[in-house]
């Protein structure tokens, strides 16, 4: 991935979490974290911020999607750690979730639950699915569609996970 390619990423991630706190839009750009621009596997890490308003986040695309939906923005599964907020798990699924959606992941045998609110999807069962995130090879997520009677489907792969979520870690303590 070229370095443009991967900085437009990183700004799209960015943009999706700016509404998690209001001084996201104070800091000037995202800062990967480590070597290769930020690059662990399929996994990309990176900061965004300074002092206590430091977003420190990693996040992944999906590989495969279906059905193909027009219009739709970019799919991304995301870990993101603040000051104030440890470990936070969402799915951005490049539309809004209709009411009442139902959302899940699955990696291997383990299904964790999300709640869904607007454009975003969380789950409370976080260290359930960071362990299957830190185990597994492949989360699928599976979700409501924007249309009544779809289901979406995105398959990420979670190579790199495990030393993308260490960097935000470190990064954000």
């Amino acid at each position: 991935m070229s370095y443009v390619c991967l900085m437009k990423l990183i700004r799209t991630a960015i943009t999706t979490f700016a509404f998690l706190t209001p001084f996201a839009a104070m800091a000037s750009t995202p800062t990967p974290i480590g070597p290769n621009g930020g690059t662990y596997g399929n996994w990309i890490a990176a900061t965004y911020g300074s002092g206590s308003h430091k977003i420190c986040y990693a996040f992944t695309k999906p590989k495969h999607s279906s059905p193909a939906l027009s219009g739709r923005g970019t799919p991304m599964l995301t870990v993101s750690e603040r000051h104030s907020s440890r470990d936070d798990i969402s799915i951005t699924p490049g539309y809004n979730y209709p009411s009442q959606a139902s959302v899940t992941v699955t990696v291997g045998n383990v299904t964790i639950p999300f709640y869904a609110q607007g454009n975003i999807a969380f789950t409370e069962k976080v260290s359930k699915a960071l362990l299957a995130f830190k185990r597994g090879y492949t989360a699928t997520t599976t979700a409501t569609g924007p249309s009544p009677g779809t289901m979406v489907t995105d398959e990420y792969s979670l190579s790199g996970f495990t030393d993308a979520y260490d960097a935000i870690v470190r990064a954000c303590p």
